[in-house]
Parts: structure tokens; C-alpha cells; sequence
């Protein structure tokens, strides 16, 4: 069932401890477009009918990416386009948007969409797997 956009981004809201909703929204937007661009096929169609439909569309039409970001690319990306973002807080600002998207997905999902991306985003997931 797909996630209401208020329960969604309050949600990222209270998980990133965001002052306001645009944060939590502009995170959202930016963490779902990077992992857009990693996730392929049916995995991706399955994870976008669980967002908000905003969301969804974020997810599903990505900048190409040429190469699969490690997650240290991938948090380097985020910082890169979110103003004022240092590594730092775009670790915060994936782990509380990713987070919320595991949540969202479930175990079954998540499970196919680390299969599609690089070792070590368990982490950003809040979702460590078993080494």
C-alpha cells in the first residue's frame, strides 16, 4: 500500500530531526533521485508503488548513472546537492530517508534492492546484514 506524502515526509521529519518540512522534503527528494539511478527493474517499479506518488516519479526517472556510487560516493553525491550539506550531514540526511524507506519496503524488498547496489549501503539502510 502505497505511503501517504504527510506520513512519509513526517516521518523523515522526525527520523533526520528536521526544523521543517522543506528539509525533510528536499532530502527526500534528493536521497530518491541518487537511488533512482541504482536501482533497476522490477525492484525499482516495486519500491516507487510503495511511496508517495511525488516520491515515486522522484524514484523512478533518475539522471542515468554512469557507474554504481559506493556508499561513501553516494553520501558525497548527496552533499553535493543539498546546499550547504558536508559529508556529515548528508550521512545524516541518507541514513534518515533511507531509513524511512525500509520501513516502508519491508524485508522482502529490501533484500532485492541490496542485491542491486554496491557492498556497505545495508548501513545507510539501517538494515546491517550478517557478514
Amino acid at each position: 500500500m502505497r505511503m501517504r506524502w504527510d506520513a512519509f515526509l513526517s516521518a523523515i521529519q522526525e527520523r533526520g530531526e528536521y526544523p521543517s518540512r522543506e528539509e525533510a522534503e528536499q532530502a527526500s527528494r534528493v536521497v530518491l533521485a541518487l537511488l533512482g539511478a541504482h536501482l533497476v527493474g522490477e525492484v525499482r517499479n516495486e519500491l516507487a508503488a510503495w511511496l508517495p506518488e511525488t516520491l515515486a516519479l522522484v524514484l523512478l526517472n533518475p539522471l542515468p548513472a554512469y557507474e554504481p556510487l559506493t556508499p561513501e560516493r553516494f553520501v558525497r553525491a548527496t552533499a553535493a546537492w543539498i546546499e550547504g550539506a558536508t559529508e556529515k550531514t548528508a550521512t545524516w540526511d541518507v541514513s534518515a530517508v533511507l531509513s524511512v524507506v525500509a520501513d516502508t519496503a519491508g524485508e522482502d524488498l529490501m533484500k532485492r534492492i541490496l542485491l542491486q547496489l554496491p557492498p556497505g549501503y545495508d548501513l545507510l539502510f539501517g538494515r546491517p546484514q550478517p557478514i
